[in-house]
């Protein structure tokens, strides 16, 4: 009998040929000059169309919304072009594929600004981060808080990527809310010290991210529309003195919506959380009626148990998909899997990013 993971899934109104997902991963490979995927993107996305769902690298909405170099964006014509073309060669393959909207908010550092502008935050409070320019590693800038009058514009920021998502030709979109970028900033008490409607209490807190939401669920529908969260996870200094309160309160309210799924980066590796986070992860999970994307570090063994069980509905695999283009095939299989070259894993050119044999060429070879 074939394991629940290999089988078809429904994921909001698209229809999944399995439950095995390639998660977000950046690789720092946009055109230098104008952030857009391009011809090599093209042909890697292509080689993964095996996934279930492939959910894009992060891309971020705006030229604001940039914190490392040549991630590619979704708000130029080059760059919807671009992914036009990744989009096409997808479905050409028989694969579906969402983009992830991202704002990196405070990650980021002036030099990646347009006009050298600090980079946008609830609050003016510098994050505990470094990120990547053109000179390398650096600490990221202090930034400025967003006025509440830019509210409005922010969330327009969303709407109008979704919409060029939309002309893209991407099955589904997900909102990235977690991992200490803008969105996930504003959620926490660690980094929002706002004292207006978007600040202090966890329904203030939340508002920004629901705007959003409403927002792209009005271009692209709550059926193929999902978020990415991480309620349980600290990055880059980004703390909060009760997540189980404010995202008790989100979770709820975004099931409301409809949305297609939570994609939850879970605390702790392989599916094994320590019993106290894992049973604060199931609640949350309780609290959504949609589906449930599961991501943290799995391995085969673990990812068909948690499907089986009902645990996840899907499961999100990152780093395994550099190295194996048809990572679901190998994993139905029980194939050994190819390692990756971790220096080869952010920029460059087809080196490392096109040229992992697939378990077919493997053995022709």
């Amino acid at each position: 009998m074939t394991d629940k993971l290999f089988t078809p899934g429904t994921l909001g109104d698209v229809e999944l040929k399995n439950r095995v997902l390639m998660a977000p991963l950046t690789r720092n490979r946009a055109s230098k000059e104008g952030d857009a995927p391009y011809d090599i993107h093209v042909d890697y996305y292509r080689q993964r169309s095996g996934a279930g769902l492939i959910i894009s690298e992060a891309t971020q909405i705006t030229p604001e919304g940039k914190g490392y170099i040549q991630t590619p964006g979704i708000y130029s014509r080059e760059q919807i072009d671009g992914w036009k073309k990744v989009v096409n060669a997808v479905h050409g393959e028989g694969g579906k594929i969402a983009l992830q909207l991202w704002h990196v908010g405070r990650i980021s550092h002036v030099s990646l600004q347009e006009g050298g502008q600090k980079p946008v935050a609830p609050s003016a409070i510098k994050a505990e981060a470094q990120t990547v320019t053109e000179e390398g590693f650096v600490d990221v800038s202090e930034p400025r808080a967003l006025e509440l009058d830019e509210m409005p514009r922010v969330v327009e920021d969303y709407r109008r990527a979704a919409q060029n998502a939309k002309e893209a030709g991407f099955d589904m979109v997900e909102i990235h809310a977690a991992n200490g970028y803008l969105l996930d900033q504003f959620l926490r008490d660690g980094a929002n010290m706002r004292d207006d409607a978007y600040g202090g209490s966890p329904e203030n807190r939340a508002r920004l991210i629901l705007e959003v939401v409403d927002a792209v669920v009005e271009v692209y529908g709550a059926g193929r529309t999902g978020i990415r969260l991480s309620p349980l996870i600290e990055v880059a200094g980004l703390k909060d003195s009760d997540p189980m309160t404010v995202f008790g309160y989100l979770i709820p309210e975004l099931s409301r919506r409809g949305l297609a799924y939570i994609h939850m980066v879970e605390p702790g590796t392989q599916g094994d959380l320590d019993q106290e986070l894992g049973q604060q992860t199931a609640r949350l999970r309780e609290l959504f009626d949609g589906a449930y994307i599961a991501n943290a570090g799995y391995g085969r063994a673990t990812a068909i148990r948690v499907v089986g069980s009902g645990q996840a509905d899907f499961v999100a695999f990152g780093r395994p998909y550099i190295a194996n283009p048809d990572l679901a095939e190998r994993l139905e299989v029980d194939a050994d899997l190819n390692e990756g070259d971790q220096s080869t894993y952010y920029g460059g050119g087809v080196e490392g990013y096109l040229d992992y044999p697939t378990l077919k060429e493997s053995r022709a070879a």
